[in-house]
């Protein structure tokens, strides 16, 4: 009778080279070793291997009940030990992978293994430690390829077969979840306690987000299979009840303290488990036998789930692109690959804007981190979206899972014997070549996303559907705070915007046929044109507000009548957003947008841009025509209890689309400005009709509304009562007239 548990424990921590060594030098295949006490001991290796997987079972049986966990991840380093060696060995591929029996052993063995550290629980007293956890799961599915076949349409064919494929894929997946969820409480523990970087603790780490990303990848290739993948489809666990989005979601909710930001290598780690947890949806995604996220959408609570992993899809491309407008050097060290997170991340938001199921969410969601990328100065957003050469693309790499070494760190740190020496232990990859069409794939998902959320169809939409993305875009540009970046003090956001949607529709063109279609051009180009159109009404309604006037009827002989009608104040965005003229003769001051704006809030803020104008109460009493009288002309408010007296110009900038300066046609002449010398025309330029002036107010009425702004210093924010102030100036002026 062999001792199975002194013998696995002595032969699991023996090297393939030592073993193979003693397998050369025995006789009728059985090992000479010595005992404690030095005596001579032989082990029958073919009664041995024939017992291990069954014995192996055995002992999960009793996990809880006095059994290690560590002991089953020694006997399991000893499979991949003895797979490895029956290549070499005829007596050992005989017994070990020429069975049957012992096969269907093995693949139990497996399943249930998996089955018991997807729901380990500390009340259930089975005691694996974090470390041992992870390298347990990715050493069990691991032996699928060691034990089976490395051929994964191979492996996929044979795991399809087992009446218990749907159970493997379950507890495949939630034993993952498990070991992500250890991880993260692992980092955030490390977080609070400051854990410096390089330190046992933060090698310790690294270790299982290893062992997460080993067993990630192994899923991720299965996933690659198409009789696996539309196999995953039809698992109700995984697919309508939300499994893999639930492990996605933890996944990408994965946050590297700030301690440890310095540790490259575990960053990188993080990073490529996201990448990789996104390929795998998109491989679901993009399966053509049944929709996935129709699957999803089947049940409330996995919709649910889906929306909130989209968002969070959608955070992650925001602080990627928000942090700094191009993948850096930086963040993307040739040595630590960080996996292709941001280009799964697009090509994921474009499957997620083109589904009927979740269109309608990111009508809106998106257009923040849309904004960020079409905001950002025109030269570099040409050379990075408008480019075919990234000054650095992402680089993604493979894990060579060593399951002996992985092991090894393991169980030492079970034993309380883990040096920092051996801690630091790292599983080497292999790179993966980068795709040569990188920049245009990335270009193309952007116009993919824009086309996807402006397409109407009629027998498929609803008609208030029409052109509601434009309007959520537009609305959230006018909502944007109105304070306007330090260092491009004159730039406005949705100028930025719509000059790049410009440059971007032109250059969609060059990827036609092979990344977009003719639709997907021709809708972005619709999108862009209309976007123009509505950022060039803009100025009409701006200029409007700043030369409407219920001027006396002495004085409008003097004013000639404006060229074009443009749009009123009381025309909203929702309404006539679409339908106003496209050929405005003035260039538009567009708002500026906070990154951290809020899509949802629809108050307009008509931002001025000038000298005298930089704070939200002068901007509001202009809004409201207010500006200071005084015998040499007339100043502007700059502040609430602003009480100077001197000359103040201001004009509309129609080159730069900015407002420096108002003034009036008189003040104008007497300036002595040389914009037309220049050859820049003025829209107060006697060559073009002159528009009404604004009412001056005097300075009582001035003095009345500055205490009033006291008292309410948010009146720019209320509608009501700022219309309510208006009336009632325009009836003392009415009065002090008569």
């Amino acid at each position: 009778m062999i001792d199975m548990v002194s013998a696995i424990e002595e032969l699991s921590g023996l090297t393939t080279k030592e073993l193979s060594e003693m397998l050369k030098e025995s006789d009728s295949f059985v090992l000479q070793s010595k005992t404690e006490d030095g005596g001579p001991k032989q082990v029958d290796m073919e009664k041995l291997v024939s017992s291990l997987p069954l014995h192996l079972l055995a002992v999960c049986l009793e996990l809880g009940q006095g059994s290690d966990v560590a002991y089953v991840l020694r006997g399991v380093r000893f499979l991949h030990s003895l797979c490895e060696l029956a290549s070499r060995h005829t007596r050992l591929e005989q017994v070990l992978l020429d069975d049957v029996k012992l096969s269907e052993q093995v693949m139990d063995l497996i399943f249930f293994l998996l089955s018991i550290l997807a729901h380990r629980k500390k009340e259930n007293n089975v005691g694996a430690s974090p470390l041992v956890h992870a390298s347990l799961v990715a050493a069990s599915l691991h032996l699928l390829t060691s034990y089976f076949s490395s051929q994964w349409h191979e492996l996929v064919h044979i795991l399809l077969a087992h009446p218990k494929a749907d159970i493997f894929m379950d507890v495949a997946f939630d034993s993952l979840h498990e070991d992500v969820r250890l991880l993260s409480i692992r980092l955030s523990a490390m977080g609070l306690s400051v854990t410096p970087v390089g330190s046992l603790e933060c090698r310790l780490a690294h270790f299982i987000c290893q062992q997460c990303e080993a067993s990630l990848q192994f899923l991720l290739l299965l996933c690659q299979q198409k009789l696996f993948r539309d196999r995953i489809l039809k698992n109700k666990e995984l697919s309508r009840n939300g499994g893999i989005l639930s492990l996605s979601h933890t996944i990408l909710k994965l946050v590297i303290p700030e301690c440890l930001k310095g540790s490259t290598d575990l960053v990188a780690s993080v990073s490529r488990l996201k990448a990789k947890i996104l390929s795998i949806l998109l491989q679901l995604c993009e399966a053509e036998s049944v929709s996935y996220l129709d699957e999803v959408a089947t049940s409330p609570n996995s919709m649910q789930l889906g929306q909130t992993l989209a968002l969070e899809v959608l955070n992650l491309l925001k602080t990627a692109f928000g942090r700094k407008q191009k993948i850096t050097t930086d963040s993307h060290n040739k040595s630590y690959p960080m996996g292709s997170v941001l280009i799964s991340a697009l090509r994921l938001v474009d499957v997620f804007s083109d589904d009927s199921n979740f269109r309608s969410s990111f009508m809106i969601n998106t257009v923040p981190f849309l904004t960020q990328i079409l905001a950002i100065p025109h030269d570099e957003f040409v050379l990075s979206w408008c480019s075919v050469n990234l000054p650095v693309i992402e680089e993604d790499a493979n894990l060579d899972y060593d399951p002996f070494g992985a092991a090894e760190v393991a169980l030492l740190a079970s034993d309380n014997a883990l040096t920092e020496a051996k801690a630091n232990y790292s599983c080497p990859f292999r790179p993966s070549l980068s795709s040569m069409a990188y920049a245009q794939t990335r270009t193309s998902c952007v116009v993919k996303i824009i086309a996807n959320l402006h397409v109407f169809v009629p027998n498929i939409c609803a008609e208030q559907e029409r052109d509601l993305f434009l309007q959520n875009f537009q609305k959230y540009l006018v909502s944007g705070s109105s304070k306007q970046s330090a260092d491009r003090p004159n730039d406005f956001k949705a100028s930025k915007v719509c000059t790049n949607l410009g440059s971007l529709s032109d250059y969609a063109k060059t990827l036609i046929p092979n990344l977009l279609n003719e639709e997907d051009v021709q809708l972005l180009s619709d999108f862009s044109d209309k976007l123009q159109s509505w950022c060039k009404s803009q100025v009409g309604q701006v200029a409007q507000q700043v030369v409407h006037t219920d001027t006396p009827s002495e004085r409008k002989e003097d004013l000639h009548p404006v060229q074009q009608p443009l749009p009123t104040q009381a025309s909203t965005p929702d309404s006539n957003m679409n339908n106003l003229p496209k050929n405005m003769e003035v260039s538009t001051p567009v708002p500026s947008i906070n990154p951290e704006g809020s899509a949802t809030d629809e108050t307009p803020k008509n931002t001025r841009n000038g000298g005298s104008l930089q704070n939200a109460v002068g901007q509001d009493l202009v809004h409201l025509g207010v500006a200071r009288t005084a015998s040499a002309g007339f100043s502007t408010v700059s502040s609430g209890v602003n009480t100077g007296h001197q000359r103040t110009k201001m004009d509309l900038d129609p080159a730069s689309g900015t407002v420096d300066h108002f003034k009036t046609p008189e003040l104008s002449k007497e300036s002595g400005l040389q914009e037309d010398e220049k050859g820049e025309s003025s829209i107060y330029d006697d060559r073009q009709p002159k528009r009404r002036k604004r009412t001056i107010m005097n300075d009582e009425q001035i003095d009345e509304l500055e205490k009033a702004l006291i008292d309410e210093p948010d009146m720019h924010k209320n509608a009501i009562l700022l219309q309510s102030w208006s009336e009632k100036l325009s009836m003392q002026a009415e009065q002090s007239e008569s």
